[in-house]
């Protein structure tokens, strides 16, 4: 039934919380799943006060429930627990409260809060929270190192002297939560979260001691997980002992054993470190002194060459080259000058017996009219005529008295 309101008329609070609860009592039974947050018994009260918190948001309900049940609960309900509770909401008009009246209370057993813990890790794997991409790696020395973990627990005390023992100088950050029951998992995110904001914090370790699989629970809480998925810094998961596997080990960027084995993870050992120094150091010396007499023998070897060993060799070797040459081209000059001079001596003598003058030398003489016309024959002179007659050295003047013909055979006729 709608009520009829206006402004003219309102209806009374009573009226509008009496309605609630009405429509409220007709909600059938329901079946709740939750984490007992907190259970408060009060003396002389049939009634026990429970809080039912939501495993992943941060929401919480009241739940009532008669002495009987929740003394008849085997295992007893203790706070942290997961329980499904079948009961029916109600209305308390008289405060405006909302809370649940529990008709039944099952304890969630092992093997179902395992196989619900496995499903979850399925969920959680297929959105990609543990894919191996995502992993980061750690830095090799932190400046500063966060630690979440109890107040004067012996995971804190294994992860600080351990770590201080490997490096002295490394400096923590400690946030302090609760690392058991309901209020862990959402004191262990603000933790997170606030070491997350510091930018000196280089990585974040969550460290608690072993327990059993109950107790762990927060560590596989769904917000807690996404919390680790969406910090900026590395986060190291060290939660209980080897067999132990909560969810925090999967989104971890790196999974520790055990907080011993994160305190030797997040920073190196100094004395090791020193050695592999020292071992690189030596390994430089010998590398070093090794090139140093590879290059000493390549340098001796060089000045032990002759060119290096005595420069003026070379010049030695290159002058005898030189004068063998100049006399090689000497000789070459003199004989060819010699056949030179031969060749002309030859064109002289072949020149000189071409010349009419050789001819005149060996008794011969040329004959000149009176006009410098050389007489070739008896016809161009006639007796009385004027002659010049050339002689090898010099030139005789004469006048032609007579003249005679040669015949074939050789004899002159006389003429006048």
């Amino acid at each position: 039934m709608t009520l009829q309101t206006s402004l003219e008329q309102p209806a009374p609070v009573r009226q509008i919380a009496n309605a609630i609860a009405g429509w409220i009592d007709r909600l059938g039974a329901v079946w709740v799943e939750g984490q007992v947050a907190q259970v408060n018994r009060r003396p002389g009260v049939g009634t026990v006060f429970l809080t039912l918190r939501d495993t992943v948001a941060d929401i919480s309900i009241p739940v009532t429930c008669s002495r009987v049940l929740f003394d008849g609960l085997n295992p007893p309900l203790v706070e942290g627990a997961s329980v499904v509770v079948h009961a029916k909401p109600s209305y308390y008009a008289n405060r405006g409260t909302l809370s649940l009246q529990a008709r039944d209370i099952r304890m969630v057993g092992l093997g179902e809060l395992l196989a619900r813990l496995e499903r979850r890790r399925q969920l959680l794997a297929a959105e990609g929270l543990f894919a191996t991409a995502l992993k980061r790696r750690l830095p090799f020395l932190p400046g500063t190192v966060g630690l979440v973990t109890a107040p004067g627990s012996a995971a804190e005390r294994d992860v600080l002297e351990n770590a201080r023992r490997r490096w002295p100088a490394v400096t923590f950050a400690v946030a302090y939560a609760a690392m058991q029951g309901p209020r862990s998992a959402a004191e262990v995110i603000e933790a997170l979260e606030r070491l997350d904001r510091d930018p000196s914090v280089d990585v974040i370790v969550i460290a608690r001691g072993g327990g059993s699989v109950e107790d762990l629970l927060p560590f596989s809480d769904e917000a807690l997980v996404r919390a680790v998925h969406a910090a900026r810094t590395p986060v190291v998961s060290a939660i209980g002992h080897e067999p132990d596997s909560p969810l925090l080990d999967l989104v971890a960027d790196v999974r520790a054993s055990t907080p011993t084995d994160a305190a030797k993870l997040v920073v190196p050992d100094v004395a090791e470190e020193l050695r592999v120094v020292d071992t690189a150091r030596q390994r430089l010396r010998g590398g070093l002194h090794g090139w140093l007499q590879r290059e000493q023998a390549a340098l001796d070897g060089l000045r032990s060459r002759p060119a290096l060993a005595d420069p003026r060799s070379l010049l030695d070797a290159r002058l005898t080259e030189v004068d063998a040459l100049r006399e090689r081209a000497r000789r070459t000059l003199e004989h060819r000058l010699d056949r030179a001079a031969d060749d002309i001596d030859h064109h002289r003598a072949r020149a000189r017996a071409l010349s009419p003058l050789a001819t005149l030398q060996r008794g011969y003489a040329v004959v000149q009219d009176a006009e410098g016309h050389v007489v070739s024959s008896v016809a161009g002179v006639a007796p009385g005529a004027t002659v010049s007659i050339r002689v090898a050295d010099g030139r005789v003047a004469a006048t032609v008295t007579a003249t005679e013909t040669a015949t074939e055979e050789g004899e002159a006729d006389g003429r006048q």
